[in-house]
């Protein structure tokens, strides 16, 4: 890449790395990755869909702060906060993990943290629950809330 080149310096919404991505790459159709965890750069913030399986791998490991929706599709409180976490998702993109976890497909690691009522929202940070919202809750209650630890 020459020194004249432009490059958009772009956050990676999955680990927070800082990625030069050259102009002309974009312009040519190819499809940038991060550099450290190869999540794919131009795709879209939208939380990112925990499994028991892989609860270790996107929240334990995460070198971000994660924010856990635990939820169910039959949970009414829960549909009613989905669009904010969709918001937050792409809001704190390379900031903070936003992840989704169901309820009712992944009973193991909702009930290792001990889930009894949904939509509950889990804070972890280096891999431990810091802090816990129950209920269906404001974006700005949530946002403060994260505040704390971003």
């Amino acid at each position: 890449m020459s020194a004249t080149s432009e490059a958009e310096v772009t956050k990676c919404p999955a680990c927070g790395a800082n990625n030069r991505v050259p102009a002309d790459k974009l312009r040519e159709g190819f499809e940038p990755v991060c550099g450290r965890c190869k999540t794919p750069l131009s795709a879209s913030t939208h939380p990112i869909i925990v499994t028991d399986a892989s609860f270790a791998e996107q929240v334990e490991r995460s070198p971000l702060p994660v924010l856990l929706d635990m939820w169910a599709p039959w949970c009414g409180p829960c549909r009613m906060i989905a669009p904010i976490v969709e918001q937050l998702a792409g809001e704190l993109a390379g900031r903070v993990k936003v992840t989704k976890l169901n309820t009712d497909e992944n009973p193991m690691t909702a009930s290792r943290f001990n889930v009894r009522s949904i939509p509950t929202l889990l804070v972890f940070k280096d891999g431990k629950e810091i802090d816990r919202l129950v209920g269906a809750m404001p974006k700005q209650e949530i946002l403060r809330r994260l505040q704390t630890y971003v």
